[in-house]
């Protein structure tokens, strides 16, 4: 395996959900690795994973399976699932926010929160993996945002008003393909008020999940970057979840950000879950975003331990392997460097300042 000379700083991952799944084995899960899932402490290391965006989800109160077993068979349309009790929310996202905060305490200055980009740079500097804390579906939120000032304290500063269900906020796309992302209404007016105390706060408005409408209503609104932390091209792969390139147009012209996301179903152009795909379905959907957002405003947004990612890449051990695809396509070092790191902490500048 190449030397991982490259960091490489993630918009996205859902390890906290591995833990809230299993609890009584976070040490184990976290500080040793089972060898299973694609993150954890010893392979993000192997993999010069140098931090990025850990997700708060609260999963919806069903097996997944039936989504899992659609997406294998196009077309698919999956209804979304119900909205999610406020209260019973805000548990679940309390305890993930505390296995955050544990992760950083039993890794012995290995693993740090941080809340600005200076402390990511640090970071990164000492060696240490930077996490900041993003929340992916705001069920925890509050209509009166309390709690949003909660979670801020505690280190939020990333947020998706949305993951594909309804909110408070807004409104989820479906698991959809072939599907554009035009499937339902706009932020509410609790959103509009969401994405304006964001704004206040710095806290990054995710637009990844949002359906089109509510994409348009964040864009009318706020006065931060766009930013849609793991998502992909539409006219590559025809997914609900994928965005236009009107879409990626808006983003580029705030000069935001797209981190590529590595679920196969959103790589693929078939639209399954297949991990058996090859570099192509990547690059194809690298090459288009740089095209349309420019070389500054591109990065990846894995989606570890939430998706099937793709065989070559693996877990997070074949981030290395990944950046030679990219340099064996013709991407020299300059460019590697941004799409790794350099993009993700310049947006995140623009965003919370500082």
């Amino acid at each position: 395996m190449p030397v991982p000379h490259i960091p490489v700083f993630d918009g996205h991952n859902d390890f906290l959900l591995r833990l809230q799944r299993d609890p009584a084995k976070r040490r184990t899960i976290w500080l040793e690795g089972e060898g299973i899932g694609h993150l954890d402490l010893p392979r993000m290391r192997r993999g010069g994973f140098a931090g990025g965006m850990f997700a708060i989800y609260v999963p919806s109160p069903r097996s997944e399976a039936p989504v899992d077993h659609a997406m294998d068979i196009p077309p698919y349309d999956v209804p979304l699932p119900a909205p999610l009790d406020q209260a019973e929310a805000l548990s679940c996202a309390m305890a993930m926010a505390g296995h955050l905060s544990w992760m950083e305490r039993a890794s012995d200055g290995a693993f740090r929160i941080t809340r600005t980009v200076t402390e990511i740079e640090r970071a990164m500097h000492d060696g240490a993996i930077a996490a900041v804390m993003h929340i992916e579906g705001a069920e925890a939120i509050d209509t009166d945002l309390d709690m949003l000032h909660v979670f801020h304290a505690m280190g939020l500063r990333s947020l998706g008003p949305v993951w594909s269900r309804p909110t408070a906020f807004g409104h989820g796309v479906p698991f959809r393909f072939p599907s554009g992302p035009d499937t339902g209404e706009g932020l509410t007016d609790a959103g509009r008020r969401l994405v304006r105390e964001c704004n206040a706060l710095k806290i990054v408005v995710d637009l990844s999940h949002l359906n089109e409408k509510g994409f348009d209503d964040v864009a009318a609104i706020t006065n931060a970057p766009l930013v849609a932390t793991h998502s992909n091209a539409h006219a590559v792969t025809q997914s609900s979840r994928n965005l236009t390139d009107r879409q990626l147009a808006m983003i580029r012209d705030t000069k935001g950000m797209v981190g590529l996301n590595f679920a196969t179903c959103f790589l693929r152009e078939d639209g399954r879950r297949a991990p058996e795909i090859g570099w192509e379905p990547i690059l194809r959907h690298m090459d288009h975003l740089i095209d349309r957002l420019g070389e500054d405003h591109v990065g990846f947004g894995s989606d570890f331990d939430g998706a099937t990612v793709p065989e070559g890449i693996g877990d997070v051990t074949g981030l290395p392997l990944l950046l030679d695809a990219l340099r064996s396509h013709g991407y020299d070092e300059a460019l590697l460097e941004k799409l790794a790191w350099r993009n993700w902490l310049a947006v995140l500048r623009r965003s919370w300042g500082g």
